[in-house]
């Protein structure tokens, strides 16, 4: 197996003419993804690509794509995409019911998905291309504590209903110079399947398993707490609730929203920044087979500066048998935001670009799509 220094960033089509109202469950972002403000990169190859694109899945990249559509369709006039950021479980599902040209998920296909790929993708399946990554930073709101350190442990409790206040003594154990309040905990979760809540109680799961007795997957399980649409939805939740606490990609952590740091048993608490998330993801292994590049992830990391909170976003196309009207299109707009240029936004935006070795493996897939 490969170990891959990961830093996927993340990727969700935003409206090329501001389709941002079609249902998607973030509304941050841009939405002025048309080409008109946007100076066009020099060397994006558009072939034959024209029309619309439809696409879903992962609200964790949608500010990714909202940055590359703006830039790519300036680029390719004669392309519209509306990517409609419903989460990877719904991503995933248009993409199984040939609904959408490609996907976006924070969870690599399963193999039943993968059965039921091939009955869209004529003669061939649906594979996974990481294209972005980064941590998933656990936002938090209390008044005077601007500092929080939790641990995996604690985080399973706070978010399984067995710890429900901010002046509890373990988060004091944690956190002994803080002014921690006699306050309620307001733990908000996604609504929505998620690819953000798989790899979220993934990290749980591999960290903390008695404090958090559950199978993982997209759909949260645990009972109690309070649920929101999107990364969005959860950012937007926590900002505006004093106690709230809740998890979404980095790139949401927007606006005076704190961060909690984790305790991973390494010598000092590790804060979520693209740069730490890279260490955890730098112990990544390759577990995809053929054209597939799907990712094993170690949660369970101690290495010192690594953030193990992690999520992968993968986009999720046919290897063959994709349909002919949206593959110029497809092809087109997956080998920009594989390019150089391409992932050189997702610094920019909060996310990590995918290492050589990884991303040219990427472009080489993408060249070979029919």
């Amino acid at each position: 197996m490969n170990r891959r220094a990961l830093a996927l960033g993340a990727l969700a089509v935003s409206g090329a003419l501001a389709l941002t109202a079609c249902g998607s469950d973030d509304t941050g972002g841009n939405s002025d993804g048309g080409s008109s403000n946007a100076a066009a990169p020099s060397n994006v190859k558009c072939d034959d690509a024209k029309g619309q694109l439809l696409a879903d899945g992962s609200s964790a990249q949608k500010n990714a794509i909202d940055a590359w559509v703006k830039q790519f369709t300036a680029a390719c006039q004669g392309v519209q995409i509306n990517y409609k950021g419903g989460g990877s479980g719904a991503g995933v599902t248009a993409f199984t019911q040939g609904q959408v040209a490609f996907a976006g998920s924070d969870s690599a296909l399963k193999p039943e998905e993968v059965t039921a790929s091939k009955k869209v993708c004529s003669g061939g399946q649906g594979i996974d291309l990481p294209m972005v990554g980064g941590p998933i930073a656990v936002g938090y709101n209390v008044d005077g504590v601007d500092n929080l350190v939790l641990d995996a442990p604690t985080l399973a409790k706070i978010f399984n209903n067995q710890i429900t206040n901010w002046n509890d003594k373990q988060i004091q154990k944690l956190n002994p110079d803080a002014k921690l309040p006699d306050l309620k905990i307001q733990a908000f979760h996604r609504s929505d399947d998620s690819g953000t809540t798989d790899n979220f109680t993934k990290y749980l799961m591999a960290t903390a398993k008695s404090d958090w007795p559950y199978d993982g997957g997209k759909t949260w399980q645990a009972k109690g707490g309070q649920s929101a649409s999107g990364s969005s939805g959860v950012a937007q939740q926590v900002k505006q609730t004093n106690g709230a606490i809740g998890y979404f990609e980095l790139s949401y952590a927007k606006d005076g929203l704190k961060t909690v740091d984790l305790d991973t048993g390494a010598a000092q608490p590790v804060k979520a920044t693209v740069e730490n998330a890279t260490k955890a993801i730098s112990e990544a292994k390759v577990v995809g087979t053929g054209k597939d590049l799907a990712l094993e992830l170690n949660y369970g990391t101690k290495a010192e500066g690594a953030y193990p909170m992690v999520l992968v976003t993968y986009e999720i196309v046919c290897d063959k048998g994709n349909k002919a009207d949206t593959l110029p299109g497809t092809k087109a707009f997956l080998r920009y935001i594989a390019s150089e240029d391409g992932q050189k936004i997702l610094a920019e935006n909060d996310y990590a670009p995918i290492p050589a070795d990884i991303i040219s493996q990427v472009r080489t897939t993408i060249e070979g799509l029919s």
